[in-house]
């Protein structure tokens, strides 16, 4: 019984591309994945999904592995994001997460759920963050959200703990899978505008500010290659840099 991978974003099409399932478990990358999300419909199509994804992987023991958040809409805007901490999620999209987590926990299905922060790479969605800032920087305006901070995570290492995680065999747990740093959305504006060599004008726009930290120290207990991932304060120019590369080849061939 070979993987599958539900879903056809960025991360389901990354999975699908770069890691080859050979054993039976089934990654469900798909549902909602605007942080904004308030109306009802999507919420109800994913539960729909998850819980009959479940039941099937329930029936054929297959491992179900859910992508999740870590965003601050799940851990709240500061503080620590812990695994085995008690939280209280402050957006519906956080809300509808934590239940979709709690739905797969109680399914009496194997099972995996990975936090993920904000991942980076090839393919993403255009009105994703990085996407989106590099876009705006190349119009030469952009729009900063003063007081906001991202964990920001390239999809090769997001791939990385993934099948170190079902290589171990690891179940039964929740994992984040980010960096362990965030940065200030004016830190990932300045990466962007040096990785495409051009300044672009600042409009700033202030938001409540958040100072969360996720914790990745149980990522790193299960997969310790990650600590030479290279997490620090160099990770974020290294991301940027190698994705507005990728891009720009990408552009070029079409």
């Amino acid at each position: 019984m070979t993987g599958e991978v539900i879903g056809d974003g960025f991360i389901a099409r990354y999975v699908r591309q770069h890691l080859p399932l050979n054993r039976p478990v089934t990654v469900l990358a798909a549902g909602v994945s605007r942080t904004s999300e308030t109306a009802p419909e999507p919420f109800a199509r994913e539960a729909a999904l998850v819980t009959e994804t479940a039941r099937r992987c329930r029936e054929q023991r297959r491992l179900m592995v859910f992508l999740s958040t870590a965003a601050g809409g799940l851990y709240g805007r500061q503080g620590e994001g812990r695994e085995d901490a008690r939280i209280a999620p402050v957006t519906p999209y956080g809300r509808h997460k934590l239940a979709m987590e709690r739905i797969v926990s109680d399914s009496g299905a194997p099972w995996l759920t990975l936090r993920l922060s904000h991942l980076v790479g090839p393919g993403q969605n255009p009105a994703q963050l990085i996407p989106a800032l590099v876009r705006q920087v190349r119009s030469g305006t952009v729009v900063i959200h003063h007081g906001a901070r991202r964990d920001l995570l390239d999809v090769r290492h997001f791939r990385t703990v993934l099948d170190r995680l079902l290589t171990l065999g690891v179940h039964g747990r929740v994992v984040n899978v980010a960096a362990g740093v965030s940065f200030a959305a004016e830190e990932i504006v300045t990466a962007v505008e040096a990785a495409l060599g051009q300044r672009a004008h600042r409009i700033p726009r202030e938001v409540p500010p958040e100072s969360l930290r996720i914790s990745n120290h149980r990522m790193r207990v299960h997969v310790p290659e990650s600590e030479h991932f290279g997490f620090g304060p160099a990770y974020l120019d290294r991301l940027i840099t190698r994705y507005v590369r990728t891009e720009a080849a990408e552009r070029a061939v079409t």
